[in-house]
């Protein structure tokens, strides 16, 4: 249950990166599939071609590969955000305040694998991926905020965020921390790097795991016209990233001002605080350029704000928070030419 008194915010003056803008992106025809539940904020698919995707009041669904006949067969009690199959073919759920758990979609059983990390509850855990060794990387957006309050982090405009690895004796390693509201995190086809989003500071990077550079960050994309969220990998080896949204102006303008300005309208109702508008975006870049190679760029009045997204019989499909929804373009009406 949503709680009712808004935790208080310690906003930084912070100056928005710039936006580099990306070639134009398709507006392909998008087929809107109604999911029982709010904000299916991720969807994967299992070897069997189902997709799973988790909605607002904690249920997790199953669909089948078409996306019909969706079934209940968990509720984790929280908010799960990003999703994996994982190699043993149960599910891992990112989920806020409950952590990184995992589910027998068979048997309907919920374990817990990760609720603390350096000593402290892990209040957003945002994504997760794992590597043949059976190592989990997974982010969480913030430590100071859970999904509920994730407006907060966005006005605080700190740098809270981290990435960590969980191995297979359970235990846990911090990567990195101080980044801007780290989100997505997918492994690349060669293995040797992760590439994992910063919503906030809108760019992409990859840690390397592989090679002479094992354990260090570099820049993939930087600079992106709007907020990356989850991602998935290709079939081909592109990096699919879900935008959520383009900046918003208010927010941009208010970030580098005094703080108080923004703990003022932390403190009015929600209508009042910055917006995210509605569109259809995703976009996929070479692993090693950075270039964009496939996307699309769309509104629907049915579905926006897209959050994850994943391939699938020669199909994209796509979770939103905006809509109670899940949808799918085909793959080859989003490939740039």
């Amino acid at each position: 249950m949503a709680s009712t008194r808004k935790p208080s915010i310690d906003p930084v003056r912070w100056q928005p990166p710039p936006v580099d803008e990306l070639p134009p992106l398709p507006a392909p025809q998008l087929t809107v599939v109604p999911v029982p539940g709010h904000a299916p904020e991720d969807v994967v698919v299992d070897a069997e071609g189902r997709l799973y995707t988790g909605v607002d009041d904690g249920r997790i669904l199953r669909l089948s590969p078409s996306g019909g006949e969706a079934t209940v067969i968990a509720n984790t009690g929280g908010r799960p955000l990003g999703l994996e199959v994982a190699r043993d073919g149960r599910l891992l759920i990112c989920d806020s305040p409950r952590g990184l758990l995992v589910l027998d979609a068979g048997t309907g059983t919920l374990e817990p694998l990760v609720e603390t990390v350096d000593g402290r509850h892990l209040q957003f855990c945002s994504n997760v991926t794992e590597t043949p060794d059976g190592a989990l990387y997974f982010t969480e957006s913030t430590s100071a905020f859970t999904y509920e309050h994730f407006k907060g982090a966005v006005l605080e405009s700190r740098a809270r965020g981290g990435l960590f690895r969980r191995d297979p004796d359970g235990s846990v390693t911090t990567l990195a921390d101080g980044l801007y509201f780290t989100n997505g995190v997918t492994v690349t086809a060669d293995g040797s790097a992760l590439v994992f989003a910063e919503t906030l500071g809108r760019r992409l990077s990859k840690y390397r795991l592989t090679g002479p550079r094992a354990g260090t960050i570099t820049p993939l994309v930087q600079h992106l016209p709007g907020h990356p969220d989850n991602m998935s990998t290709g079939a081909d080896g592109r990096i699919w990233v879900a935008m959520v949204s383009p900046p918003n102006a208010a927010a941009e303008w208010l970030a580098p001002r005094p703080p108080v300005l923004r703990k003022l309208m932390w403190l009015l109702p929600d209508r009042f605080a910055p917006q995210i508008a509605p569109e259809v975006w995703a976009v996929a870049f070479d692993p090693d350029s950075g270039e964009a190679v496939a996307g699309l760029r769309t509104t629907h009045p049915d579905f926006g704000m897209v959050t994850g997204l994943v391939e699938s019989d020669g199909r994209l499909w796509l979770a939103c928070i905006g809509a109670s929804a899940l949808a799918h373009v085909a793959l080859d009406d989003v490939t740039l030419r």
